[in-house]
């Protein structure tokens, strides 16, 4: 698998990225209150002594008392980090913290990072077998070949938590994956494979074993490395793992080898294979070229001499990527759910089936999005499931749980799966998958995004962001000086951003001649609109994205939202039959909130306050979440009364004639919307759990809850996302930083904020 997603972005960047605000990726957060001397008196004296002693009695109750039940280590020594080599253990410290943070990203896994100076493989185990204690399961990382292996099989006999070294087992995991369903495809049985392993790394090494559990006969798989064909009787460069995987065979080089081979499992240097050795394989060959960074043949290449072939690489710029994250977050999961005391083989090949599975099944809408709203279907381009397919929380866990309680290695058998997995889904805020996917697609199609207000920095810092992440294509509207704020930031070819200059643009002219015919019944004369082109970047960039030239516009952070949308206004308009309004997304760790009008309308009908609730209701699908709609209200159904209910009420009988396909009800105050208790009071309500978009009953209560929110609340706030626009313009506030422009960028260029 390569840790390289393949996104391009400065050394600047990502020395910011780091060291911005508090250092580092991770921080601890408590998770009980802390507010007063009784809390604190229960977390710590004398409270703790109750815990102690229970877990004194009964040393299992350390999983019900504290968070060593949820809690991995990730370990290193440095010896073999990423791609640049054995730098030692402080500096693989960057490393460690982000495999934590993806360990909670995808699984909610709570992980910390340790790295050991240590190149003593006997010290680095006895070290790691001393913390059981603390963690229920260990990650191994970046330690290197050969010692990884005494390592990780040192400390699975010593240890009775789970222990993986995932650049082993997590390559080998996906890689399996792939293989079952190329082997499907290809219409072949794992019994009659040929297989050529080249690379005999601790990647290639578990591969083989994986690829030989799966049921490939051992006399059917060749391994290479450096010096050739690992055969039985060569003495040269050889170990006692190796000679595990030595075969009898007349082949001694790579070319030998792969004449007539169903299968080539790369784990080795880029350029390993040429199109000749790809031709003199058998028909319909599957080749898995997944060097680190680069392939040993690329895709294009393979294909050009054997179409017939199923390709498989380590980087997201192409199809079938095998990549480590499909994996290792949800065995630890499943393994830390089920109290597993090891990751055996059979809970490997559970994992690799269960994402076989997955990617034979119908792919979710916010998926699809990651592939330009083209659904990938099971087949020789889609093998291997996406890695931010939300489905994954769900199924990899369960499959590998069943497997350790199947084996007899769970301590805790779980007694209902379908509840089980029904935890699980509700583990995760599927928004933080549909963001991430909508990050993908702006990849994959790049689109022209016009920031209005390129001479302040936050913009400029956004636009660099945006071009350097590969999300499209950044236009500038600015003065020249805009060439000399980006040099001042590091930028070493300012002139390969387009800059706009509304004072000198070709465009002036016949942007004018467009706004006077649209104004000049509106008391504007054609010197005013001349004036407002060359003068008013709003102006200037509405009718550049009116008139085709960029995709999204984004604007806002120099003016209050009220005077760029009267700007906005004066070129573009809403899309036919809607009308404009705003959405703020509160997103939590377990919770997405969709607040709307929060931005624009100042009054609303019952008619508008429906379809408000209609079109935000399309979002939050589009965000990949199921609508529950309340209509909030100081009163909840008629308690107590007021004038003020009635364009409510008739907004709720609105929706009841158009019967849409989502949950709603209304008025309702807001701890009645959103508090599971509270709505036990009203048996009646037709909101089967807490509302997740809430229409708000006008503009004053709306925007006030949305900009206290955002200073005191806890969530992450996205946007307003500006919807119901003819074209895909953004207003962010004033107080937007360089990452939330990005996002609202990324939002709009793939339609989720339409």
């Amino acid at each position: 698998m390569s840790k390289d997603s393949n996104v391009q972005f400065s050394e600047r960047e990502a020395l910011l990225y780091h060291s911005h605000g508090r250092p580092g990726k991770i921080e601890i957060i408590a998770s009980k209150p802390m507010s007063t001397q009784r809390d604190l008196s229960l977390a710590y004296s004398p409270g703790v002594a109750v815990p102690v002693r229970a877990i004194a009695e009964n040393p299992d109750r350390a999983y019900d008392y504290t968070a060593k039940g949820n809690l991995v280590a990730v370990i290193t020594n440095g010896t073999a980090i990423l791609g640049l080599g054995n730098l030692g253990a402080l500096a693989s410290k960057p490393v460690m913290e982000g495999k934590s943070v993806l360990f909670k990203r995808f699984a909610d896994v709570d992980s910390i990072d340790i790295e050991l100076a240590t190149e003593d493989p006997d010290a680095f185990i006895n070290a790691v077998a001393l913390m059981e204690p603390t963690f229920g399961g260990i990650n191994l990382e970046d330690i290197k070949a050969p010692e990884c292996f005494y390592i990780e099989q040192a400390l699975k006999e010593r240890m009775n938590i789970p222990v993986m070294h995932d650049d082993q087992h997590g390559t080998a995991i996906i890689a399996a994956a792939g293989l079952i369903n190329a082997v499907h495809l290809t219409g072949r049985s794992m019994k009659d494979l040929k297989v050529v392993v080249n690379g005999a790394g601790a990647a290639s090494i578990a591969c083989t074993e994986l690829v030989k559990a799966l049921g490939v006969p051992n006399d059917q798989v060749i391994m290479c490395d450096s010096k050739g064909v690992i055969y039985q009787g060569r003495t040269e460069g050889m170990n006692q793992w190796k000679s595990a995987h030595a075969t009898i065979t007349d082949a001694r080089s790579l070319d030998d080898a792969m004449r007539g081979a169903d299968v080539f499992l790369g784990l080795s240097v880029a350029g390993a294979v040429t199109q000749e050795m790809v031709k003199n394989m058998a028909d319909k060959p599957i080749i898995f070229a997944m060097a680190n960074p680069d392939p040993e043949i690329t895709p294009p290449d393979a294909l050009a001499v054997r179409p017939d072939a199923i390709v498989a690489t380590g980087r997201s710029d192409y199809p079938n990527q095998v990549n480590n994250v499909l994996g290792f977050p949800f065995i630890f999961r499943g393994a830390l759910d089920v109290r597993a005391t090891c990751i055996n083989e059979e809970m490997k090949v559970a994992a690799a089936r269960a994402l076989a599975d997955l990617a034979r099944q119908q792919v979710p809408e916010e998926v699809a999005a990651a592939y330009g709203g083209k659904t990938p279907t099971f087949g020789p381009a889609y093998i291997i499931p996406a890695p931010f397919d939300p489905r994954l929380m769900e199924i990899v866990p369960a499959a590998v749980a069943k497997a350790a309680m199947d084996t007899g290695v769970a301590r805790k058998p779980i007694m209902d799966m379908d509840e089980y997995r029904a935890t699980l889904r509700g583990r995760m805020n599927p928004t933080t998958s549909v963001l991430t996917l909508a990050y993908e697609a702006a990849r994959a199609h790049p689109k022209r995004v016009l920031f209005a207000e390129a001479e302040e920095e936050v913009v400029l810092r956004a636009a660099i962001a945006f071009r350097e992440g590969g999300c499209g294509i950044p236009v500038l509207l600015g003065r020249d000086e805009v060439l000399d704020k980006l040099k001042a930031l590091g930028i070493d070819d300012p002139e390969g951003f387009e800059l706009q200059n509304s004072r000198r643009s070709p465009l002036v002219a016949e942007m004018t001649d467009r706004l006077y015919e649209r104004l000049q019944r509106r008391g504007y004369t054609r010197r005013d609109c001349d004036r407002m082109v060359k003068n008013d970047r709003n102006i200037f960039g509405s009718l550049f994205l009116e008139m085709g030239h960029a995709d999204v516009m984004i604007t806002g952070v120099t003016r209050t939202y009220s005077q760029t949308m009267r700007e906005v206004r004066r070129v573009l308009d809403p899309a036919p039959g809607r009308f404009p309004f705003g959405i703020h997304v509160l997103v939590g760790k377990n919770h997405t909130v969709f607040m709307a009008d929060t931005t624009v309308n100042e009054s609303l009908t019952a008619e508008m306050l429906a379809d408000i609730a209609e079109q935000t209701a399309a979002v939050a699908r589009r965000m990949g979440h199921e609508p529950r709609v309340a209509f909030l209200s100081y009163s909840t159904f008629g308690n107590p009364e007021g004038s003020w209910l009635d364009e409510i009420r008739e907004a709720v009988s609105i929706l009841d004639l158009r019967q849409p396909t989502f949950e709603y009800e209304g008025e309702m105050a807001p701890d009645v919307a959103l508090n599971p208790i509270m709505q036990k009071n009203y048996p009646f309500s037709r909101l089967t759990g807490p509302a997740n978009v809430l229409v708000m009953p006008g503009l004053q209560s709306a925007n006030l809850s949305a900009k206290l929110l955002r200073e005191l609340g806890g969530d992450l706030v996205i946007g307003p996302m500006l919807v119901g626009m003819e074209h895909a313009v953004q207003i962010a506030p004033m107080v937007t930083n360089a990452s939330e422009l990005v996002t609202l960028a990324v939002l709009a260029a793939g339609g989720i904020a339409k």
